[in-house]
């Protein structure tokens, strides 16, 4: 049982336990984006390539993937607090080692392994500490809070990478994050322990079959914009003529599916299971998760869209970027404080339905606003709309899922939350490129055919090289390309309005992708609860 605020009990200590966990969730949600507006500078210091550094950031969500389910368990063995402050004593030290890395292995060890290993420690047991620090009634405002932090880092991330590497160093962002460890290791004294029930052995075999299962599902997904998803494109690794992100992806789903039989066996011989299957068939619990699945899908999507928008079809500075992003945190962060303060007792499917619904008048908004004349300003409304809905999930779902199990097996529930939140986050952002690269690319090709000013050869000529996927550039980078190439002013002033037009028409088509997406998620929202979770 959760232990309840007594009228004794001091409104700071809450809040510095709850500024504790929330610095936890933007720790980890700020370093899946804060580097991406500096790959190019990390790959010139550490003298490696822009592939390596993309490397290490996919190693990164990988390690993730394939370790939060165990780091879940972990809690319930050594105790979630002891997890959490374990985990992020590796995280600092994946920092620190990332900020002096001089070379692209010492990078890996860093940033990859050791913050990877860290974050699968940290996240789940966040969901439990909140869980066993916060009443029933609290949580909903507890989980808005501390979820929204990393849905903010998240928003932050490229403006806070930008200005690093603009005036500073890319190192300092790291060199932050240890600071932050600190703090919250300093802070994280005032967090009460969760409950973690009878404490056993962690299985080994289910441990080895989740993540190798999720890590190559995963890994296959990351893979898909590079290979292509089903047609291999050219000299990619393919088998029997299909890409290999198709069997990756299927290997992962069979690796998962012996994960779950194997679970059920021992459930059945009655060991303890790395997941109790019995958590499959919680209705509640299911509908949750499958509502955090298509939160992040659009978010990460989001996320990806927009950036590319404001940076390479506008041309705007990581800086001016970040700061256009800026008024999704403001709905995020209102919407996930306030709802559960003002309307404590409002129905979490409705809540959660209306959230969707705002998701999806932000995308098609957006989609609606792009047009070849249309500046950044056209993302303010659009970005308010899906902030908004962002936060009204995040003030009911993680609420949501903790409250349809017991506590004691509340990090049970973070691993596997996070797990599927990760997920989402890969699919979303990868499939959001692949439709948006596919339409660029057709949209280019059609645009160049059509056009009489572009010579035959030259038409021909593009549709080769081009078969594999049409980049997405700048009018700058464009430029560069075809002045290197030799080509004349009006072939490139042709090809500038094919990528200008192309470039709209892909951000539409990623974009039409995420609010059908939205619309899917709305048939899962009956099995969200219709009254809050009270205590008992």
């Amino acid at each position: 049982m959760a232990p309840r605020e007594s009228g004794s009990e001091s409104s700071a200590a809450t809040r510095v336990v709850l500024l504790t966990l929330a610095s936890g969730q933007f720790l980890m949600a700020l370093d899946s984006s804060v580097m991406n507006v500096s790959i190019a500078t990390v790959a010139d210091d550490v003298g490696t390539t822009v592939t390596g550094v993309q490397g290490a950031i996919t190693a990164y969500t990988l390690v993730m993937a394939m370790f939060m389910i165990p780091g879940g368990k972990v809690g319930a063995l050594i105790g979630h607090k002891r997890a959490f402050m374990t985990g992020c004593v590796i995280y600092g030290c994946g920092s620190l080692t990332t900020a002096l890395a001089p070379n692209l292995p010492v990078l890996l060890v860093g940033w990859s392994l050791l913050e990877g290993l860290g974050a699968a420690l940290i996240l789940p047991a966040i969901v439990a500490l909140v869980a066993g620090n916060f009443a029933v009634e609290r949580r909903p405002a507890a989980y808005g809070l501390v979820t929204a932090a990393g849905a903010v880092a998240i928003a932050l991330g490229p403006l806070v990478g930008g200005v690093a590497t603009t005036y500073f160093s890319w190192r300092w962002v790291f060199a932050g994050e240890v600071a932050i460890v600190l703090a919250i290791l300093a802070l994280g004294r005032r967090v009460a322990d969760a409950p973690t029930g009878s404490r056993s052995r962690i299985d080994l075999v289910g441990t080895a079959l989740s993540a190798a299962g999720l890590g190559i599902f995963v890994y296959g997904v990351l893979r898909s914009d590079e290979w292509g998803w089903f047609q291999p494109k050219p000299d990619t690794p393919s088998w029997l003529g299909v890409s290999l992100v198709v069997w990756l992806l299927l290997a992962g789903l069979l690796l998962i599916w012996l994960f779950l039989r194997w679970e059920a066996r021992l459930a059945e011989r009655r060991r303890e299971p790395l997941v109790d299957p019995g958590l499959l068939q919680n209705r509640q619990l299911t509908g949750g998760l499958t509502m955090f699945f298509f939160q992040y899908f659009v978010q990460m999507g989001v996320f990806f869209v927009v950036p590319l928008y404001l940076s390479v079809a506008l041309g705007l500075s990581a800086l001016k970027t970040g700061a256009r992003i800026l008024p999704l945190s403001l709905t995020l962060l209102a919407a996930a404080v306030l709802i559960p303060r003002f309307l404590p007792d409002v129905s979490p499917r409705r809540v959660v339905r209306l959230g969707i619904l705002s998701l999806f008048a932000g995308a098609v908004v957006l989609m609606a606003a792009l047009d070849a004349d249309a500046g950044a300003e056209v993302v303010t409304v659009p970005l308010l709309l899906i902030g908004l809905g962002m936060g009204a999930l995040a003030s009911q779902l993680g609420s949501v899922t903790v409250s349809a199990v017991p506590d004691e097996r509340s990090a049970e529930v973070g691993g596997v939350q996070n797990a599927v939140t990760n997920l989402g986050s890969s699919i979303g952002t990868a499939l959001a490129g692949s439709v948006l690269i596919a339409a660029l690319t057709s949209s280019f090709l059609a645009n160049v055919e059509q056009n009489p000013e572009i010579p035959a050869q030259v038409k021909s000529q593009a549709s080769v090289e081009l078969e594999s996927g049409v980049p997405f550039l700048s009018d700058a980078q464009l430029t560069a390309a075809l002045d290197e190439a030799g080509t004349s002013t009006k072939v490139t002033r042709a090809a500038l309005d094919a990528n200008a037009a192309a470039r709209l028409d892909g951000l539409r088509a990623a974009l039409a992708i995420l609010a059908l997406t939205s619309l899917l998620a709305l048939f899962f929202t009956n099995r969200i609860p219709r009254t809050q979770p009270r205590s008992t």
